[in-house]
This record gives C-alpha cells, structure tokens and sequence, in this order.
C-alpha cells in the first residue's frame, strides 16, 4: 500500500504529440496531482517554420502546469531541476527513451502507455506498422521502464479490434481515449497497492513484429505486392505521413500520396487504379504536389 490518496500522489508527466495529450488530460481532469511536465523543446513547423510548442506544452501550460523541455535528458542541471518535483511516480506518453537516472527516480518508478499488445510492435511507430501489417487486433500497454525499450513488466493490457478498411488515423484515436482510461486505472492500481507486474510473454516460437519509426523512403508503395498489401500500406499511413508513389497522370509523371484505396475485381471507365502483383486497386482519395488531399471523382472532374 503507498497510503497516499491521487491528490497527495506527485505525479511528473512526459509526452510530446497529440497522442499523449489525451492521457494528461484524464489526469489532470480527475483530480490527480500531476507537479510538473516534461515535454520537446519548441521546433519550427509548418510551411512558415515557425516555432511551435508541442501540443502537450500547449495543453500543460493552459492547466497551469510547469514545463520542462530539456535538450539533452542527462544534462545534470535537468536532473537536479527533475529531483526538485519529489515525485513519487513518472508516467510516459509518447516521449523519448529515457536514462536510468530519470526513470529510476521516483520511489514508485515510472510506467509508459505504449499502444501496442507488447511484446508485439515495440518501437516508435506501433499504430502504424500493425494497420500495415494487415492484424485483426491491437491494443495498448501500461508496463514499468527498465533498460531495454518496451521490455519492462507489463501493468495492464487491453485490445481493439482493427476494421478491415480502417486506417491508422481512426486506430490511433480510439487507442488514445482507451490509452488515457488506462493510465488512470494504472495509477490506481498503483495506489492501492494492487499492481502485479507481469513478464512480457515471448517464447522462442514468438514471431515478434518490430514498429521501427518510419520515414519518406518507408513510405513508397511497391505495386510487387499484393492488392491487399497495399491496400493495408496505404492504410497504415493514412492520415499521415501517407504512402506514394509516381504515377503517369494527365501526361505527366506526377509524385502522388494516396491515402485511401479500394480493392477491385475489374477495372472500370473514369476510375483511377494502380496495377499490383495480383490485380488492380482502385484509388479513392489522393493528393498531388502542392494541391490539397481530394477525391479521385473531384480530380477526375476537374480534368479537361
């Protein structure tokens, strides 16, 4: 038992985007005691690279938290300003990996919310690589940090199903309100003192799927594959950063991000299609260099 009640319980959060908003939130709107918020420094964004606070910041600071955004984790000056919160537990979002000596701090130790079924999906991009991946199901897991990323003991676990045309937008929102429930019932878990961490469960059988983080190469389509395998390329990717390809349209070849597609028995007239190892997978909505995301009917009917 730690006989603290979740208003006494000092809590230092950790997250950057969006995903990690949610879960602060629940935290904050449930009448937990979050001390402090650790966060990415401000970076340019957007077209005009201004500089833009990340959204947990931006959410932090309405909520009157304090915010930190260390540059480098180890800088021993961040520590001591770490050490200075006396939190009792740490829990993190969507953030960087971190040192042991910022995640060994609080006597209670520090938890992540990863959005996958661990062992399966460790690394920085889980939502995306399981939607591409073609899985049925995936979920989330709260589990303690140790040394190797994604390996600690798992706290809690809960599963989703993923639809057959769902993309990775869609996934993500669902794992990020189911995600912030669980951080709270991880926490009270914690508090009562009825926490049992569990092994993550591997055996030498276990095929296990790595998330590695994904960047514009990973994002060609390779139309080798089979319509169905594109067809979950494209969805995993969906809304972003999206899959492309280079594609002959209007007599010129023209580099395209598709994000969202249709499998397809047989070609038909004013319809868009890429050729795949097994057949044709109709084009639904795509996007051309600077234009903006539309429908294949809009960019058919604006043709000449």
């Amino acid at each position: 038992m730690t006989y603290m009640t979740k208003e006494e319980l000092r809590i230092v959060y950790m997250g950057t985007p969006d995903f990690a908003v949610e879960s602060l939130r629940a935290l904050v709107e449930g009448g937990y005691n979050v001390v402090a918020v650790i966060t990415m420094p401000d970076k340019p964004a957007g077209r005009g690279h201004k500089v833009q606070p990340s959204p947990v910041k931006v959410y932090a600071e309405s909520a009157g938290i304090p915010v930190l955004q260390p540059e480098r984790l180890k800088d021993e000056s961040f520590v001591e300003e770490l050490r200075n919160y006396h939190a009792d537990l740490q829990i993190v979002v969507a953030f960087r990996m971190l040192p042991e000596v910022v995640w060994s701090m609080p006597a209670l130790g520090t938890f992540n919310l990863h959005a996958s079924l661990l062992p399966q999906y460790r690394g920085a991009a889980p939502i995306n690589w399981a939607v591409i991946n073609g899985e049925k199901e995936t979920g989330a897991t709260t589990f303690l940090l140790k040394h190797e990323i994604d390996t600690g003991d798992i706290l809690m676990q809960r599963k989703i199903e993923i639809g057959d045309d769902e993309d990775a937008g869609s996934v993500h929102d669902r794992l990020m309100e189911m995600g912030a429930k669980m951080v709270c019932e991880t926490v009270d878990l914690i508090l009562a003192g009825n926490a049992k961490p569990m092994p993550q469960a591997q055996t030498a059988e276990t095929e296990l799927h790595p998330a590695p983080k994904i960047f514009r190469e990973t994002c060609e389509i390779d139309c080798g594959k089979t319509a169905q395998e594109v067809h979950n390329f494209v969805r995993g990717l969906s809304p972003y950063p999206a899959a492309w390809c280079t594609l002959q349209l209007n007599g010129e070849e023209q580099v395209v991000k598709i994000y969202k597609t249709a499998l397809a028995e047989t070609k038909q007239k004013n319809h868009l299609y890429i050729d795949c190892a097994d057949g044709p997978l109709e084009l639904l909505e795509i996007q051309l260099p600077n234009r903006r995301r539309m429908t294949v009917k809009d960019y058919l009917n604006g043709l000449h």
